[in-house]
């Protein structure tokens, strides 16, 4: 019996993930990757971009597909409000960089407005610790195009400039992701304002 009970501990033990998932406080994993803006390929540093400022960093699982279609679009109408806070933003996909120049591009979505980035690999999106699934045989996007690519969860990371994460949303629809979103980013804004005086 203590045999039975100790090899269910010890299978119990080695089911568990091997590292945490990210929690607020902790250091956001920093990651450069091919990013596209207005459909122009770029290499995109999430070090260079702390150094201007906090930056969202929002998870999606694929452009041109119904709520990562929606999220671009919000993000990008709401884009303005971002930069007044003094955050940028930066969405990351495992889409090609191919795809994503043509979605960065586009007015209905990105509109030239939000940074995309290609983790085509999944590597960044496993560094923040993100489920990513294998791309689903013919599942096609809101063009008719097959999508190749697999998946990441759809979770938004709020980074500070000295690398910290203020904020993880995850679980939401994605107009309340971009909404909690520029909350967080207003409420840094305003805590480092208050701090300055």
């Amino acid at each position: 019996m203590k045999q039975f009970l100790l090899a269910c501990l010890l299978s119990g033990a080695i089911a568990l993930p091997a590292a945490a998932a990210l929690k607020e406080g902790d250091a956001a994993p920093d990651f450069e990757a091919q990013a596209s803006l207005a459909g122009k390929p770029f290499a995109y540093s999430l070090k260079e971009s702390l150094a201007k400022g906090p930056v969202v960093v929002y998870f999606y699982p694929s452009a041109y597909t119904g709520g990562c279609n929606l999220q671009a679009h919000t993000f990008a109408v709401n884009h303005d409000k971002f930069t007044a806070a003094g955050a940028s933003i930066i969405g990351v996909s495992l889409d090609s960089i191919d795809r994503l120049n043509v979605f960065s591009a586009d007015p209905e979505y990105c509109a030239g407005k939000v940074a995309v980035a290609s983790d085509a690999d999944g590597k960044v999106s496993k560094a923040f610790g993100l489920t990513v699934r294998e791309a689903a045989a013919g599942k096609k996007d809101t063009r008719g195009e097959e999508i190749n690519h697999g998946f990441a969860e759809r979770t938004t990371f709020i980074v500070t400039p000295d690398g910290k994460i203020a904020a993880i949303l995850g679980g939401l629809k994605p107009v309340q992701n971009v909404a909690k979103a520029l909350e967080a980013v207003e409420q840094l804004a305003a805590l480092s304002k208050k701090n300055s005086q």
